[in-house]
């Protein structure tokens, strides 16, 4: 039997025995794309949970962690703010381990790994001068990642198509966390990009929440208008695993039309 055939009846098999479905609820936006997740919530999680604590462990013994107190309690209000909204997206959520830090350093980034581990840089906030707004676009965004489970899809993929059907078998379950299997939610969070479609998901659930979280999803706009004139470079979608900043700013400015309404429902209570 040929790979092509094995890999087909492997997914047909799948499908019903419940490993691919969506993730989340589809929200105002409509976010339900199927999905195929070889890999558990649980090991994800557990894998995260180490990644994360050694990342904060090496923040804090270099001096880098929450150094600005009053950088930090914002990112941390904001943060909560969107935790309070991801229960329209999933129930679960409100239960995972939710935790915020920090971090100094020049680097315009944030993320949030599986299971709610989120770290924000402060060279994103610095550089870009957010606004709050703008802030809750790009902590919104990097949650939606994490409530889409991003990471074990994008692994649960490399697995189907890279390793072969014995070992998908055996690695789904990641060995009860071999040490192989550790740093899965670490490589798949912070060193490989996620997908367009991924970056696109993210970019709509964000907005969603940061709407349904009392701010205005227009400054989701403003944060690429931003990244647009900072970036020294273009370099073109089709070469890019990231939509380009000028298709981002579009598909953006519709999705915030769609979700404006809930941002004026939360500011009229």
């Amino acid at each position: 039997m040929t790979n092509f055939i094995k890999i087909s009846l492997l997914l047909f098999a799948l499908i019903f025995s419940g490993c691919i479905s969506s993730t989340t609820s589809a929200g105002n936006i409509g976010a339900n794309r199927k999905q195929l997740i070889l890999v558990s919530s649980d090991a994800m999680n557990q894998s995260a949970q180490k990644s994360y604590d050694a990342i904060i462990l090496a923040a804090k013994n270099q001096g880098k962690l929450n150094q600005n107190e009053i950088q930090s309690k914002r990112v941390e209000n904001i943060s909560a703010k969107l935790i309070a909204q991801s229960i329209s997206f999933r129930q679960d959520a409100l239960n995972w381990q939710w935790q915020v830090a920090l971090i100094s350093s020049n680097e315009l980034n944030a993320w949030c790994m599986p299971g709610g581990k989120i770290a924000v840089y402060t060279g994103i906030i610095e550089k870009l001068n957010l606004t709050d707004g703008e802030l809750a676009a790009i902590i919104g965004h990097e949650i939606a990642h994490a409530l889409r489970e991003h990471s074990a899809e994008q692994a649960s993929s490399n697995m189907l198509t890279n390793i072969g059907l014995d070992a998908i078998t055996k690695v789904a379950g990641l060995d009860g966390l071999s040490q192989s299997a550790l740093g899965i939610a670490a490589k798949y969070t912070l060193e490989m990009p996620f997908s367009r479609s991924h970056e696109k998901e993210a970019d709509h659930i964000g907005a969603e929440l940061m709407a349904r979280a009392g701010y205005d999803p227009n400054e989701a706009v403003n944060v690429w208008i931003k990244m647009s004139k900072l970036s020294s470079s273009s370099i073109p979608e089709i070469l890019s695993t990231h939509p380009s900043n000028e298709s981002r700013i579009k598909d953006l400015q519709e999705i915030a039309k769609k979700v404006y309404p809930l941002y004026l429902q939360a500011n009229s209570k």
